[in-house]
Protein backbone atom coordinates (compact mmCIF):
# COMPACT_ATOMS: atom_id res chain seq x y z
CA UNK A 1 0.00 0.00 0.00
CA UNK A 2 2.82 2.43 0.87
CA UNK A 3 4.49 1.70 -2.45
CA UNK A 4 1.23 2.33 -4.32
CA UNK A 5 0.73 5.60 -2.44
CA UNK A 6 4.25 6.66 -3.38
CA UNK A 7 3.57 5.91 -7.04
CA UNK A 8 0.32 7.87 -6.89
CA UNK A 9 2.12 10.83 -5.32
CA UNK A 10 4.70 10.78 -8.11
CA UNK A 11 1.96 10.77 -10.75
CA UNK A 12 0.35 13.74 -9.04
CA UNK A 13 3.51 15.81 -9.36
CA UNK A 14 3.42 18.39 -12.17
CA UNK A 15 5.78 17.43 -14.99
CA UNK A 16 4.40 19.44 -17.89
CA UNK A 17 6.80 21.93 -19.47
CA UNK A 18 4.67 24.98 -18.72
CA UNK A 19 4.54 24.39 -14.96
CA UNK A 20 7.65 26.49 -14.30
CA UNK A 21 6.24 29.42 -16.28
CA UNK A 22 2.89 29.18 -14.46
CA UNK A 23 4.68 29.07 -11.13
CA UNK A 24 6.58 32.26 -12.00
CA UNK A 25 3.48 34.31 -12.67
CA UNK A 26 1.67 32.78 -9.70
CA UNK A 27 4.51 33.94 -7.48
CA UNK A 28 4.39 37.37 -9.14
CA UNK A 29 0.67 37.46 -8.38
CA UNK A 30 1.11 36.55 -4.72
CA UNK A 31 3.86 39.14 -4.28
CA UNK A 32 1.73 41.74 -6.05
CA UNK A 33 -1.20 41.05 -3.74
CA UNK A 34 1.01 41.39 -0.68
CA UNK A 35 2.41 44.69 -1.91
CA UNK A 36 -1.09 45.96 -2.66
CA UNK A 37 -2.31 45.08 0.81
CA UNK A 38 0.60 46.61 2.71
CA UNK A 39 1.16 49.77 0.66
CA UNK A 40 -2.52 50.70 0.43
CA UNK A 41 -3.17 49.85 4.07
CA UNK A 42 -0.29 52.05 5.14
CA UNK A 43 -1.55 54.87 2.93
CA UNK A 44 -5.20 54.87 3.98
CA UNK A 45 -4.42 54.38 7.68
CA UNK A 46 -1.96 57.24 7.55
CA UNK A 47 -4.57 59.49 5.93
CA UNK A 48 -7.27 58.28 8.35
CA UNK A 49 -5.04 59.26 11.27
CA UNK A 50 -4.88 62.80 9.88
CA UNK A 51 -8.53 63.24 8.83
CA UNK A 52 -11.92 61.58 9.17
CA UNK A 53 -13.14 62.83 5.80
CA UNK A 54 -14.25 59.77 3.82
CA UNK A 55 -13.73 61.39 0.41
CA UNK A 56 -10.16 62.34 1.23
CA UNK A 57 -9.37 58.80 2.38
CA UNK A 58 -11.03 57.32 -0.71
CA UNK A 59 -9.18 59.65 -3.09
CA UNK A 60 -5.81 58.91 -1.50
CA UNK A 61 -6.47 55.18 -1.42
CA UNK A 62 -7.68 55.03 -5.02
CA UNK A 63 -4.71 57.06 -6.25
CA UNK A 64 -2.35 54.76 -4.37
CA UNK A 65 -4.09 51.69 -5.79
CA UNK A 66 -3.85 52.84 -9.40
CA UNK A 67 -0.29 54.12 -9.10
CA UNK A 68 0.87 51.00 -7.27
CA UNK A 69 -0.80 48.58 -9.70
CA UNK A 70 0.69 50.36 -12.70
CA UNK A 71 4.11 50.49 -11.07
CA UNK A 72 4.01 46.79 -10.25
CA UNK A 73 2.90 45.86 -13.77
CA UNK A 74 5.53 47.99 -15.50
CA UNK A 75 8.28 46.82 -13.15
CA UNK A 76 7.37 43.17 -13.62
CA UNK A 77 7.14 43.58 -17.40
CA UNK A 78 10.57 45.21 -17.62
CA UNK A 79 12.14 42.66 -15.28
CA UNK A 80 10.71 39.60 -17.02
CA UNK A 81 11.41 41.08 -20.47
CA UNK A 82 15.06 41.44 -19.49
CA UNK A 83 15.11 37.84 -18.32
CA UNK A 84 13.46 36.66 -21.55
CA UNK A 85 15.94 38.66 -23.67
CA UNK A 86 18.80 36.98 -21.82
CA UNK A 87 17.24 33.55 -22.36
CA UNK A 88 16.72 34.24 -26.07
CA UNK A 89 20.32 35.39 -26.46
CA UNK A 90 21.62 32.24 -24.77
CA UNK A 91 19.43 30.04 -26.97
CA UNK A 92 20.60 31.85 -30.11
CA UNK A 93 24.21 31.27 -29.07
CA UNK A 94 23.46 27.59 -28.43
CA UNK A 95 21.83 27.21 -31.85
CA UNK A 96 24.87 28.73 -33.51
CA UNK A 97 27.25 26.43 -31.65
CA UNK A 98 25.16 23.37 -32.53
CA UNK A 99 25.21 24.39 -36.18
CA UNK A 100 28.92 25.23 -36.34
CA UNK A 101 30.43 22.73 -33.88
CA UNK A 102 28.08 19.76 -33.53
CA UNK A 103 30.74 17.28 -32.47
CA UNK A 104 32.17 19.56 -29.79
CA UNK A 105 28.67 20.24 -28.48
CA UNK A 106 27.90 16.52 -28.38
CA UNK A 107 31.06 15.89 -26.39
CA UNK A 108 30.23 18.75 -24.04
CA UNK A 109 26.75 17.34 -23.42
CA UNK A 110 28.16 13.87 -22.74
CA UNK A 111 30.63 15.33 -20.25
CA UNK A 112 27.83 17.13 -18.45
CA UNK A 113 25.87 13.91 -18.08
CA UNK A 114 29.02 12.15 -16.93
CA UNK A 115 29.51 14.84 -14.29
CA UNK A 116 26.00 14.06 -13.05
CA UNK A 117 27.09 10.47 -12.31
CA UNK A 118 26.64 8.51 -15.53
CA UNK A 119 29.41 6.31 -16.87
CA UNK A 120 31.31 7.68 -19.85
CA UNK A 121 29.73 5.15 -22.24
CA UNK A 122 26.18 5.70 -20.97
CA UNK A 123 26.62 9.48 -20.91
CA UNK A 124 27.72 9.41 -24.56
CA UNK A 125 24.78 7.19 -25.56
CA UNK A 126 22.29 9.47 -23.75
CA UNK A 127 23.82 12.55 -25.35
CA UNK A 128 23.59 10.99 -28.81
CA UNK A 129 19.96 9.95 -28.39
CA UNK A 130 18.82 13.24 -26.89
CA UNK A 131 20.70 15.22 -29.54
CA UNK A 132 18.99 13.21 -32.27
CA UNK A 133 15.60 13.82 -30.64
CA UNK A 134 15.97 17.53 -29.73
CA UNK A 135 19.49 18.89 -29.72
CA UNK A 136 18.60 22.43 -28.64
CA UNK A 137 16.25 21.25 -25.90
CA UNK A 138 18.82 18.86 -24.47
CA UNK A 139 21.61 21.41 -24.45
CA UNK A 140 19.43 24.27 -23.19
CA UNK A 141 18.09 22.25 -20.27
CA UNK A 142 21.39 20.68 -19.24
CA UNK A 143 23.78 23.57 -19.87
CA UNK A 144 21.59 26.61 -19.31
CA UNK A 145 18.68 25.41 -17.18
CA UNK A 146 16.25 26.79 -19.80
CA UNK A 147 13.24 25.11 -21.37
CA UNK A 148 12.94 26.58 -24.92
CA UNK A 149 9.23 25.67 -24.95
CA UNK A 150 8.44 27.50 -21.70
CA UNK A 151 10.23 30.82 -21.77
CA UNK A 152 9.16 33.52 -19.35
CA UNK A 153 6.25 35.65 -20.59
CA UNK A 154 6.45 39.36 -19.64
CA UNK A 155 2.79 40.14 -20.26
CA UNK A 156 1.63 37.23 -18.11
CA UNK A 157 3.74 38.43 -15.20
CA UNK A 158 2.69 42.05 -15.71
CA UNK A 159 -1.04 41.29 -15.76
CA UNK A 160 -0.70 38.91 -12.81
CA UNK A 161 1.00 41.64 -10.77
CA UNK A 162 -1.48 44.33 -11.85
CA UNK A 163 -4.58 42.27 -11.04
CA UNK A 164 -3.15 40.86 -7.81
CA UNK A 165 -2.03 44.29 -6.56
CA UNK A 166 -5.48 45.70 -7.32
CA UNK A 167 -7.26 42.91 -5.47
CA UNK A 168 -4.89 43.19 -2.51
CA UNK A 169 -5.24 46.97 -2.38
CA UNK A 170 -9.04 46.78 -2.41
CA UNK A 171 -9.04 44.92 0.92
CA UNK A 172 -7.80 47.79 3.14
CA UNK A 173 -9.50 50.42 0.95
CA UNK A 174 -12.93 48.83 1.27
CA UNK A 175 -12.40 47.96 4.93
CA UNK A 176 -11.62 51.52 5.92
CA UNK A 177 -14.53 53.02 3.98
CA UNK A 178 -17.44 50.78 5.00
CA UNK A 179 -17.29 51.28 8.76
CA UNK A 180 -17.82 54.20 11.10
CA UNK A 181 -14.85 56.58 11.64
CA UNK A 182 -14.25 55.30 15.16
CA UNK A 183 -13.83 51.71 13.92
CA UNK A 184 -11.91 52.40 10.72
CA UNK A 185 -8.40 51.73 11.93
CA UNK A 186 -9.00 48.57 14.01
CA UNK A 187 -11.27 47.00 11.35
CA UNK A 188 -8.70 47.76 8.63
CA UNK A 189 -5.88 46.32 10.72
CA UNK A 190 -7.81 43.09 11.29
CA UNK A 191 -8.68 42.79 7.59
CA UNK A 192 -5.07 43.40 6.60
CA UNK A 193 -3.70 40.86 9.08
CA UNK A 194 -6.07 38.17 7.78
CA UNK A 195 -5.17 38.99 4.16
CA UNK A 196 -1.44 38.92 4.93
CA UNK A 197 -1.76 35.56 6.65
CA UNK A 198 -3.38 34.20 3.50
CA UNK A 199 -0.75 35.65 1.15
CA UNK A 200 2.04 34.47 3.43
CA UNK A 201 0.61 30.96 3.41
CA UNK A 202 0.24 31.06 -0.38
CA UNK A 203 3.79 32.28 -1.00
CA UNK A 204 5.19 29.62 1.33
CA UNK A 205 3.24 26.86 -0.38
CA UNK A 206 4.36 28.01 -3.85
CA UNK A 207 8.02 28.11 -2.84
CA UNK A 208 7.95 25.08 -0.48
CA UNK A 209 9.14 27.28 2.40
CA UNK A 210 8.22 27.19 6.09
CA UNK A 211 4.57 28.26 6.25
CA UNK A 212 4.52 29.67 9.77
CA UNK A 213 7.59 31.82 9.28
CA UNK A 214 6.32 33.26 5.99
CA UNK A 215 2.91 34.08 7.47
CA UNK A 216 4.17 35.86 10.56
CA UNK A 217 6.88 37.66 8.61
CA UNK A 218 4.17 39.04 6.33
CA UNK A 219 2.05 40.12 9.26
CA UNK A 220 4.98 41.73 11.10
CA UNK A 221 5.97 43.75 8.03
CA UNK A 222 2.39 44.89 7.44
CA UNK A 223 1.85 45.90 11.08
CA UNK A 224 5.12 47.84 11.09
CA UNK A 225 4.13 49.72 7.93
CA UNK A 226 0.70 50.59 9.32
CA UNK A 227 2.11 51.72 12.67
CA UNK A 228 4.66 54.02 11.02
CA UNK A 229 2.19 55.60 8.59
CA UNK A 230 -0.47 55.98 11.28
CA UNK A 231 2.03 57.79 13.50
CA UNK A 232 3.07 60.06 10.63
CA UNK A 233 -0.55 60.80 9.75
CA UNK A 234 -1.42 61.50 13.37
CA UNK A 235 1.52 63.86 13.84
CA UNK A 236 0.82 65.68 10.60
CA UNK A 237 -2.90 65.87 11.36
CA UNK A 238 -2.34 67.52 14.71
CA UNK A 239 -0.07 70.15 13.15
CA UNK A 240 -2.35 71.08 10.23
Amino acid sequence: MAENASVLEEHDEPHDQSFGARLNWLRAGVLGAGDGIVSTAGLVIGVAAATTDRETIFTAGLAGLVAGAMSMAVGEYVSVSTQRDAEMALLAKERRELREEPEAELQELAELYQAKGLSAELAHDVAVQLTAHDALGAHAETELGIDPEALTKPWHAAWASFIAFTIGALIPLVAILVVAPSARVPVTVVAVVVALLITGWSSARLSSAAVGRAMWRNVAGGLLAMCVTYLIGYLVGTQV
